[in-house]
């Protein structure tokens, strides 16, 4: 009875402790929220554990010998960091059948040509996984499957077998006999990945888990599994496009502003080495209402095409819809163009859409936005080469972004040959280019004004 006394519920939403279950918070009032913890150690008569000669100077421990280990996968190799990091522990996330798996026994391949690799399956079984791999055209000698859901036991396994890099799939089905608790419950899902955390940090082995995403779109338990790995990426794209892209959103070892395209096909996912040349790919050429964007994903620039669409309501209350777009900020743009410049779009649906589903949620996005939403409302189609950097403040003014310089230059790697910028951003840029022609403006009356100017040099030389 005794050890009974020490099992505990915690809730996953407020915290609250109780000794025993029941269907209710007594905390936050919600159903359904308490997930058993393990028991306690008693810290009576706890014997005192000298770690002083364990201590060490920062500046004496090294780091010259930091090992990496390239998956093959550029895209990937560049949201890590530079590769797998020697004893990390990463955690891959995604909707199901975004391609987390096929991702994984891709990079197999190339990794198992010096490197051990276990692959450690609770949802596939072996054959399943082989016939996968040949579909990918994964052959590799020093590829191992394993199919179990123990976690103790894989874990042992792991140190009996030390094979060089372990992946596990997935989190949601490993578990641990003595939590009574289900597979995929918070419970399980905390202290199976403790347990993997654990072996891979002793054996120093780089180990990769796949989680699953829960009805709100987040990783599984994601708040009590963030803080025990290292990095947490993040597999989205929709589901009706073939395009993917993957994304940091903790980086122990590495930035988290870096991003891996990808293209799903039949034969499993392959890397997108220019993602603006596949955004921009069949865009409308003489249409009214789209704009070219560029925003800065870590180190790369990405162009990116706006649509907007803005129409006379059939309804007493205009109807509004963003795309990949902040919805709010869609409004404060709006607001200005109707407060600054008198442009009338009170009584209008208005419709944004960034192509290709990607977000565009930068300040830079800003000016090419607003000038969208003014050449839908005036119909006069914006020049096909032109591309447009700024942000829009409440007064109208056109205000300066990072990374100026990486912006433009892809714009002009991409072919474009008109460029709208912050005024203030010219003494960055290059005094005269052969194939840019570049347009500073303090405001979005004087872009306005760029575009008129275009348009009546376009009239001309058609004349």
């Amino acid at each position: 009875m005794a050890k009974k006394d020490k099992i505990q519920y915690v809730c996953a939403e407020c915290g609250w402790t109780t000794s025993k279950w029941s269907g209710f918070c007594q905390g936050c009032k919600k159903w359904n929220t308490l997930e058993e913890v393990l028991p306690e150690i008693s810290q009576e008569n706890h014997p005192v554990i000298d770690l002083s000669g364990r201590i060490h100077k920062i500046a004496d421990i090294s780091c010259e010998n930091e090992i990496r280990y390239s998956t093959g996968c550029g895209e990937l190799d560049r949201v890590l960091g530079g590769g797998l990091v020697k004893g990390s522990i990463v955690l891959l996330g995604g909707e199901p059948g975004i391609g987390k798996s096929t991702l994984l026994l891709q990079i197999c391949q190339f990794m198992g040509e010096n490197h051990i690799v276990l692959y450690v399956s609770g949802e596939e079984s072996g054959r399943q996984i082989r016939l996968r791999a040949e579909r990918l055209g994964v052959s590799s000698d020093n590829l191992y499957i394993l199919t179990e859901t123990d976690a103790q036991a894989v874990c042992d396994t792991i140190g009996i077998s030390k094979p060089d890099i372990v992946i596990i799939d997935s989190i949601q089905t490993m578990q641990i006999t003595q939590i009574s608790s289900t597979p995929g419950s918070l419970t399980q899902v905390r202290e199976c990945t403790n347990l993997f955390m654990h072996t891979a940090k002793k054996l120093e082995i780089p180990t990769l888990i796949v989680g699953h995403v829960n009805k709100d779109g987040a990783i599984a338990g994601p708040k009590v599994m963030e803080h025990i790995v290292d990095t947490v990426l993040f597999f989205e794209g929709e589901r009706h496009m073939s395009y993917r892209v993957l994304r940091a959103v903790k980086n122990r070892f590495g930035s988290t502003n870096e991003i891996g395209v990808f293209d799903m096909q039949d034969k499993g996912l392959k890397e997108v080495e220019n993602p603006s040349q596949m955004l921009l790919a069949g865009r409308p050429l003489g249409v009214s209402g789209t704009c070219i964007a560029c925003v800065m994903e870590g180190s790369r620039p990405i162009l990116a095409e706006v649509q907007t669409l803005v129409s006379k309501s059939g309804y007493s209350s205009p109807k509004r819809t963003a795309t990949g777009f902040d919805y709010n900020r869609m409004s404060l743009l709006l607001a200005v163009l109707e407060k600054r410049f008198g442009l009338a779009y009170g009584a209008l649906d208005v419709y944004l859409n960034i192509v290709g589903g990607f977000r565009l949620d930068e300040p830079a996005g800003d000016l090419p936005v607003a000038l969208a939403l003014y050449s839908s409302l005036t119909d006069k189609p914006i020049p096909d080469k032109l591309i447009a950097i700024g942000e829009v403040g409440l007064a109208g003014e056109i205000r300066n972004v990072s990374h100026i310089v990486k912006r433009v230059e892809e714009a002009r790697r991409m072919g474009f040959e008109l460029c709208i910028v912050p005024k203030q951003a010219l003494n960055a840029l290059p005094k005269s280019s052969k194939t840019l022609r570049i347009f500073g403006v303090d405001n979005l009356r004087q872009s306005f004004g760029v575009l008129a100017k275009l348009d009546s040099e376009q009239q001309e030389q058609t004349d």
